[in-house]
């Protein structure tokens, strides 16, 4: 058997070997087209490898031009095939490129069976037998068709889509695709173009040998398709082993960890979640995520769980609001939770870290019982300091009834009673123990003593300052302090509690007429106004005592920090937890003249009555 035939046919046997391989490989992953179309590129490969081989072998120009006439109906299928690989495998090569290469290659064949012999040669006079590395090869001898320029046309149009993929995929930056692919295709292609031009011209006297060329395209495909399935076997493993990672990691986390899919079905759970639903893994697994949400929350879960996969992303869930989970009795856990978005080959998915609260919240509401009895606790010392004025604002109203009802027991042990007269002490009383009432209630909203309020009240701040300044109308007038107000008129609502507002207040105007209390009483005036202010009520109440030296002015508000004697530090202190905890600001400034001012800032929800 001769060299040539032995190597033709190794050829066709390599060309066939991974036209079978790739074949396989496709039937077992039918979604992956370019193995099948890498399978009929190798399959063309073999066809035409085999045609060389009887083209050498003939020895009349009849059985020559037969050969010629079927060869270009597997360089077809070899061109399609190309074509539709480099689109698809690359994403690259201008489509009008591609269409033409197609349609000109169907054209080829379509005139290489409509002319005779074939498409290359208008006729073949005779095949000539020529010594070639030491044995004889046939080349034909005859007049070359001028339709063979179509067949040249479609071979160069080839190469520069081919070209054109190249750069775009080099450009990309998958360099070793543009180069094994794009870069191997081109070379080989122009070696095809260039030995059937010199050959049918009759420049170069050897017979064809393209299948070679096509041999190094099959080569160059076959190696950059194995090296991605190797890429892609080591990237399972390396997925596999980062799976068991992941699980590891989330079976350890602190918290529960649920995955979701995007059908909100639960696809993993850890122990975790075990212990905060009361559910085992197997109840969990499969299962709706809806069971874990309290059924009178579940609608407005659904919604939410729509919205969240449509524009996927890091973030807690239901910022600013109260999230509760149901467990496996039917009881109700607060909790908080955190979305990750995880993306897969079988569609999105969703981790929920969630985190039982409960103690955190018993914690928040004992720190909120201890603030309230802090506040109460400063209130009742305010008071105190305000006893003997408030002692004072009750005796007037007491003396009062006491000698109205002396008086009417005189005038009733007369035998002839002048009734209007009684009359009118009796109307005196009532109003003199009206005057008293109203004191005595308004210590008895100061120095109540409830549970924090979750729902509070929309508060008139307007109406709060003239309470307070009534409360205190005795002290002032011992301390010798006037009161001047400035009051803006159709003040908006703020929302609050309106005692705690108050203290605030109390303790502001406490403050501001002990920091006068050494200075004459022609200037111990204290400003208490009112006005609206960047979408904020504010209120500030001005003195005219020594001012806060500078050192102090982060300080004030600070808990026990006092610069009194016999002060306990916790009127401002206490002051700042009310309005922090009404979302506003409080604040200090030293006046310009003498004096300092205690600002405060509520946010508003509405327009508060007319004043």
């Amino acid at each position: 058997m001769s060299w040539i035939t032995i190597v033709w046919s190794i050829n066709v046997g390599a060309c066939l070997t991974l036209a079978t391989m790739y074949l396989a490989v496709w039937c077992r992953e039918r979604q992956s087209f370019v193995h099948l179309l890498f399978s009929c590129i190798a399959a063309s490969a073999a066809l035409i490898a085999a045609y060389e081989l009887q083209l050498i072998r003939a020895d009349t120009p009849e059985a020559y031009g037969a050969i010629l006439r079927w060869r270009p109906l597997s360089t077809w299928v070899l061109v399609l095939s190309l074509v539709a690989f480099t689109r698809l495998y690359l994403r690259a090569g201008r489509s009008w490129m591609a269409l033409s290469a197609c349609g000109l290659q169907t054209l080829t064949v379509i005139v290489n069976f409509v002319f005779t012999p074939n498409l290359y040669y208008g006729e073949i006079t005779a095949v000539r037998q020529i010594p070639w590395g030491g044995e004889t090869a046939s080349i034909p001898l005859g007049t070359p068709s001028p339709w063979s320029l179509l067949n040249q046309a479609t071979l160069l149009l080839l190469l520069a889509f081919f070209v054109d993929a190249t750069i775009t995929v080099w450009r990309r930056g998958d360099r070793e695709r543009a180069l094994i692919v794009g870069g191997t295709t081109t070379f080989f292609g122009a070696i095809v173009a260039a030995q059937f031009a010199l050959v049918i011209l009759g420049i170069i006297e050897v017979p064809f040998f393209a299948s070679f060329a096509y041999l190094g395209i099959v080569v160059a495909l076959g190696y950059q398709l194995c090296n991605d399935a190797v890429r892609a076997a080591d990237l399972a493993s390396e997925l596999q082993v980062g799976e068991e990672r992941f699980r590891r990691v989330v079976e350890a986390a602190p918290s529960a960890m649920i995955m979701v899919n995007h059908e909100g079905q639960i696809t993993l759970a850890n122990l975790q979640a075990e212990k905060t639903f009361g559910y085992s893994r197997e109840e969990l697994l499969g299962r709706p995520i809806e069971m874990l949400v309290p059924e009178r929350l579940r609608s407005g879960y659904r919604d939410f769980r729509h919205d969240y996969l449509c524009h996927p992303q890091a973030r807690p869930m239901g910022a600013e609001q109260e999230l509760f989970g149901q467990r496996k009795d039917g009881s109700e856990v607060p909790v908080e939770i955190g979305l990750s978005p995880i993306h897969t080959s079988n569609g999105p998915l969703v981790l929920a870290s969630i985190v039982d609260i409960t103690q955190r919240k018993l914690a928040e509401l004992e720190a909120a019982r201890q603030h309230h009895d802090l506040a109460h606790l400063a209130r009742v010392s305010t008071v105190g300091e305000l006893s003997n004025s408030l002692a004072h604002e009750l005796t007037h109203p007491i003396t009062a009834i006491l000698s109205n009802a002396q008086a009417a027991q005189r005038f009733l042990a007369h035998d002839d009673v002048d009734l209007d007269e009684v009359r009118d002490i009796l109307n005196d009383i009532v109003t003199q123990d009206q005057r008293a009432g109203e004191v005595i209630h308004r210590l008895r909203l100061l120095l109540r003593k409830g549970e924090p309020q979750a729902q509070c009240d929309d508060v008139d701040l307007n109406e709060v300052i003239r309470d307070v300044v009534k409360l205190m109308r005795s002290d002032l007038i011992n301390r010798n302090v006037t009161v001047d107000t400035d009051l803006a008129q159709n003040l908006p609502a703020v929302t609050g509690d309106r005692v705690q507002l108050q203290q605030v207040l109390l303790n502001l105007m406490v403050n501001g007429c002990e920091a006068m209390a050494d200075h004459y009483s022609s200037e111990c005036r204290l400003l208490i106004a009112s006005q609206l202010q960047n979408g904020a009520v504010r209120v500030s109440v001005t003195d005219r005592g020594g001012g806060i030296p500078e050192k102090n002015m982060e300080q004030v508000f600070e808990r026990f920090f006092t610069t009194k004697k016999e002060g306990m530090g916790l009127g401002l202190s206490v002051c700042r937890t009310i309005i922090d905890a009404h979302r506003g600001k409080i604040w200090a400034t030293n006046n310009v003249g003498s004096g300092a001012t205690f600002h405060f800032r509520l946010p508003f929800v509405g327009v508060g009555k007319r004043q």
